[in-house]
């Protein structure tokens, strides 16, 4: 009985450890994009004005 009480405490543990790592991860990965738009529209707007 008790085995199977540190067992599943173990599991929820690990998994909020896990899903904790994947929202640090995604949210990561949005700046990261955010960032590239950025750069990409920034360049962009240096071609159209060198283009002038």
């Amino acid at each position: 009985m008790i085995f199977r009480q540190l067992a599943i405490a173990t599991v929820l543990l690990a998994s909020g450890v896990a899903l904790a790592g994947c929202g640090n991860t995604i949210r990561g990965m949005g700046k990261d994009t955010a960032n590239a738009v950025d750069a990409t529209q920034a360049a962009g707007r240096d071609v159209d004005n060198a283009a002038k």
